[in-house]
């Protein structure tokens, strides 16, 4: 799984990467992203890249309680086409979540690693997202981090790894309607290009 992550970039460095048209607020640097967050999102907007802000851990649509939202900030690849919880967002709610690195702590002694380019660059997790309303009337848009079988140079620390896209292929998720594709891009990442360390249990 993936339970927290970084982002530590400025927006004027998400937006460059990232190309997106729309003005946002500014985004303060967050070594330790926990559920229940509102973090940066890539979404498909009328054609356009804009960035939104939304809740970390998906709510879907027919929850009667967002508290769901924290047993949702991961879904798994190989069942994210027919779960009832996620593949309504599969089909249509597809997202980019920007982030710097991961964290993935080691079983045996539960010692945190952080994961992250070997050249420090922004990367994409693939990701869904929903649109929730409360019986009150609270309005939600939440997000979910699309999870896959790890790398062998990842298993050594967890089973199970974040679906990172590779660049090229980012437009492609956020845009493409063919199931098939999209489940072809939801592979483990390149270990080659990953690099990890030993951090602080603190």
């Amino acid at each position: 799984m993936c339970g927290r992550f970084a982002l530590f970039s400025s927006v004027q460095a998400i937006k460059k990467y990232y190309n997106y048209l729309n003005e946002v607020q500014d985004w303060k640097a967050n070594y330790n992203i926990t559920p229940s967050q509102k973090i940066p999102v890539i979404i498909n907007k009328n054609g356009d890249k804009n960035l939104e802000f939304f809740r970390w851990g998906l709510i879907p649509f027919w929850a009667k309680d967002k508290k769901i939202g924290y047993k949702m900030i991961n879904t798994r690849a190989e069942t994210i086409s027919e779960k009832p919880s996620f593949k309504y967002a599969f089909q249509k709610r597809r997202c980019l979540i920007p982030a710097n690195g991961f964290y993935e702590w080691r079983k045996k002694d539960k010692q945190p690693f952080f994961f992250q380019m070997k050249d420090s660059e922004i990367f994409s997790f693939a990701g869904i997202w929903e649109n929730w309303k409360s019986p009150e009337g609270d309005y939600i848009q939440s997000c979910s981090i699309i999870t896959t079988s790890a790398t062998e140079f990842m298993k050594e620390i967890h089973h199970r790894m974040p679906a990172i896209l590779p660049k090229e292929q980012e437009i492609t998720w956020l845009s493409n309607q063919s199931q098939d594709k999209l489940l072809s891009l939801l592979l483990p990442f390149d270990s080659e290009k990953i690099t990890a360390h030993k951090v602080s249990k603190m």
